[in-house]
């Protein structure tokens, strides 16, 4: 197994969760054409590690780049972005990409995204190699954003989690899974998760979208998820986690009342858009207890956040609302 990027806690930290003290670890200027890099998604791939980066270009046209890494820290990232050829549909058209997340099943490494088709919806495709991508039908209807697949079938079925939206930047938003037997077509939608009463947990209480790709744990699936408060200066951005139910992932078993990484330095505060946290990638390592979370920072730059997997899934337990 690849190592993961790893670094230890500070020591003056009580944190579950730290930052990497060379945050950021891709500035928004990292290829040619960039206005910002961010809301990117990480694999292991071969003898190192793969990638699709956010990158919104100087006129911010929104598209998905490839890029490659040894270490997960230091990545080489493709000038020019993904181009799509048909997959399981002849419909390929994509008025803008952003947002990515990938994950391995099966035989091949799936890509989801917020895609452009008549407004925001869920974009689908594949690649076994990083160089050669597939697209496949949408997921869902338009307004829809957040979509990430389980890294399995389910009840012998591919899951995706996604947060129906509206056409601008939605003032609203919950959790919401579906299911699939094929990839193209999708259904048996059941809610998971909403916003929090602002009185009970106010950083989470306008809308919830899932995060990296989860996690199965011996508590159950460990989903990061973002949460959103909106502010007398905006929408703020952090990071807070819930376990799911392993066989029926609807029924939400914890959820932290606190959240575990917000905006509070400045890489997070100053930006495009300030204050957020947006965490779209994980990479874990169950033997040496390892979690390491990549995430976009004030739309932006590209972070990294650690911390130890028992540890994040005890706190999600014994500060749950």
């Amino acid at each position: 197994m690849n190592k993961i990027p790893w670094q230890d806690k500070p020591e003056n930290s009580t944190d579950v969760m730290w930052r990497y003290s060379n945050n950021p670890i891709i500035d928004r200027n990292a290829i040619p054409s960039s206005n910002s890099i961010f809301n990117s998604a990480v694999v292991p791939f071969g003898d190192g590690f793969a990638g699709i980066f956010r990158c919104d270009n100087k006129a911010v046209q929104m598209n998905i780049f490839a890029g490659f890494s040894k270490n997960g820290i230091d990545w080489d990232i493709n000038h020019e972005p993904i181009e799509m050829k048909a997959g399981n549909t002849e419909m390929i058209e994509s008025a803008y990409k952003y947002d990515p997340r990938v994950v391995f099943i099966e035989d091949r490494y799936w890509i989801t995204w917020c895609n452009g088709y008549n407004g925001p919806t869920i974009g689908i495709g594949y690649t076994f190699d990083f160089k050669e991508f597939f697209q496949c039908e949408n997921a869902y209807l338009p307004f829809n954003r957040n979509g990430v697949l389980f890294p399995q079938k389910i009840n012998g079925k591919y899951a995706m989690l996604s947060r129906p939206s509206d056409n601008g930047h939605t003032p609203f938003g919950d959790i919401w899974i579906s299911y699939s037997p094929d990839m193209k077509y999708w259904g048996e939608h059941r809610l998971v998760m909403k916003p929090t009463p602002f009185e009970d947990s106010a950083w989470q209480c306008t809308k919830v979208g899932a995060g990296p790709i989860p996690i199965l744990t011996d508590e159950g699936w460990l989903m990061l998820y973002h949460g959103v408060i909106n502010t007398c200066n905006g929408f703020r951005y952090a990071m807070g986690a819930a376990i799911l139910d392993t066989e029926k992932p609807d029924n939400v078993k914890y959820r932290t009342q606190p959240y575990l990484l917000g905006p509070t330095v400045n890489y997070e505060q100053v930006g495009d858009v300030p204050n957020v946290v947006f965490p779209c990638a994980a990479l874990h390592d169950l033997e040496e207890d390892k979690l390491a979370v990549y995430y976009g920072a004030a739309d932006t730059v590209v972070a990294l956040a650690f911390g130890k997997l028992s540890e994040v899934v005890q706190f999600t337990k014994d500060n749950s609302l």
